[in-house]
């Protein structure tokens, strides 16, 4: 056996799919026997939303045509709109998909590449040498079995057993004064506004859709998420613990604490399920390291922060990164796998700037009242606005590159319409079987390279071409009339390793 993914959600089989498309077929153990059904994330944001368009998944998991189409009207930073009308190209995607449907058609998916999915089946225990893993795992009917595999991958949450069997470190901080609480509610039509969506509050004001409220006593925000019931989420610092389950009227008590005057919201109909949850504290972690000789961590198994929303974004791309260096090593490549590390790291440890410092921008007190109101000047400014607007979306971390590399290396390839013998087609669809691609935009159409595919194309673009690896970034581009193609045929050679022309 190739690969043991542990972990079944959206991280696990994005990166079994992702095995899957490198030609290997991963074995994906999930211990729970049918998908969770609690309510968990929203929504992906950022640059995962043009990565899940690279594979095919972003009309099924939308349930609307494509292409993904950037936000250029307002999102949030620390309860504070970031008025995206203000840059000339928006970094910030959205696709508002509830995590039950992320897992659905991402297995769905999995079970098409051929995957082998096993529900109900636990890991106990792992050991490694130097020619593979040896996994211990319990069945659904509590019996014991081996499995003998070259690599495992931890998906397998901020818990994770993988990372715990390898005596991995998980160092961060722990903030144990909030308390978050968040319900699935229903509210009157006449506190809405049918203009603007808005929660009308008396006493208070209006309170934005999906735009968050912070008052020096806490925060407040109304989600009226798409074929569910609106989420209703407060935050509070200094709050009594309590054992006791969570109810509406703790909730009720909580926005009235928050907003200084009451809301009446109630419970939604039906059986759900539907949220009704307290969180004490919040971690931002990151793991000591990603790899460990033959086992690997994606997701929350190697990162979790405190800021909301942000770390199933970085999981799927954790998996669209590592899947086809794997499959890569796997099938005889090139042995790129260290950089699976050099490369996403950074990007977790940037994630810890953007939830220490939205943490500390909607904390309590009039001190921070009077910060926000001049940070909320300097969001008036389209280069604060492009600096915090990517921040949000992960597009300000370039993967590492050498010096004299073009300006397009290391970053996602931008998005053309390829003109082609065959009509016009876009850049996110020839990408989707993840494979290496060689994009010539050359006037003369005479590149070539053994082992990559090539497309001969024009585009509105002054790049003349782009290499490009299975994971749509590019390890390679030129903006000369005639490129170096001894640059090309050596950078093949560094990261796919296969036979080129000299």
């Amino acid at each position: 056996m190739d690969v043991v993914v542990v972990g079944g959600g959206p991280n696990g089989l994005m990166l079994a799919c992702e095995l899957a498309l490198g030609g290997v077929r991963p074995v994906v153990l999930e211990r729970l026997t049918e998908p969770n059904k609690e309510p968990r994330s929203n929504g992906l944001v950022g640059q995962v939303v043009r990565m899940v368009d690279r594979r095919g998944l972003f009309e099924r998991l939308s349930g609307q045509p494509g292409p993904p189409q950037a936000n250029s009207s307002y999102f949030i930073f620390a309860a504070m709109p970031l008025n995206l009308g203000l840059l000339d190209d928006s970094p910030i995607y959205n696709l508002p998909v509830p995590e039950i449907k992320t897992v659905q058609v991402l297995e769905e998916r999995a079970t098409e590449l051929g995957v082998e999915i096993r529900r109900g089946h636990e890991l106990t225990g792992l050991t490694q040498d130097d020619d593979g893993v040896t996994l211990t795992v319990r069945d659904p009917d509590a019996q014991a079995y081996e499995l003998r595999t070259s690599y495992v991958v931890g998906a397998d949450s901020a818990h994770s057993p993988v990372r715990k069997a390898a005596g991995i470190d998980f160092p961060g901080v722990t903030y144990d004064r909030t308390t978050s609480r968040t319900v699935h509610a229903v509210v009157s039509h006449n506190w809405l506004d049918p203009t603007t969506g808005a929660l009308k509050v008396p006493g208070h004001g209006p309170v934005m859709p999906f735009l968050p409220v912070r008052t020096a006593r806490g925060g407040f925000s109304y989600a009226p998420l798409p074929g569910l019931p609106p989420l209703v989420a407060t935050v509070e610092w200094d709050q009594p613990e309590s054992d006791e389950p969570m109810t509406f009227d703790e909730m009720r008590a909580s926005i009235n604490r928050v907003l200084g005057v009451d809301v009446p919201i109630e419970p939604p109909p039906g059986t759900g399920p539907h949220v009704l949850r307290r969180i004490n504290g919040g971690n931002t972690r990151v793991a000591d390291r990603y790899r460990d000789g033959r086992l690997f961590l994606v997701g929350d198994a190697a990162h979790v922060f405190a800021a909301g929303g942000t770390g199933l974004n970085l999981g799927m791309q954790d998996a669209i990164n590592l899947g086809w260096k794997l499959a890569a090593a796997i099938r005889g490549g090139a042995d790129v796998l260290d950089t699976y590390e050099a490369e996403r790291r950074p990007i977790a440890d940037r994630t810890i700037t953007y939830s220490q410092t939205q943490a500390a921008l909607l904390s309590p007190g009039d001190d921070i009242t009077g910060l926000r109101q001049l940070f909320g000047e300097l969001l008036t400014q389209p280069g604060v606005v492009q600096v915090l607007a990517d921040l949000v979306a992960g597009a300000d971390v370039r993967y590492p590159v050498g010096d004299g590399a073009h300006p397009l290396t290391g970053w996602p390839a931008p998005d053309l319409n390829l003109h082609t013998p065959d009509g016009t087609v876009r850049l996110a669809e020839l990408i989707r079987r993840a494979k290496p691609l060689l994009i010539d935009l050359t006037e003369d159409g005479d590149l070539h390279a053994d082992g990559v595919e090539v497309v001969r194309a024009t585009a509105a673009t002054d790049v003349s071409a782009l290499l490009l690896r299975p994971d749509s970034y590019v390890a390679w581009a030129s903006s000369e009339t005639h490129p170096n193609q001894d640059e090309l045929h050596n950078t093949i050679q560094q990261w796919f390793g296969v036979p080129v022309n000299a």
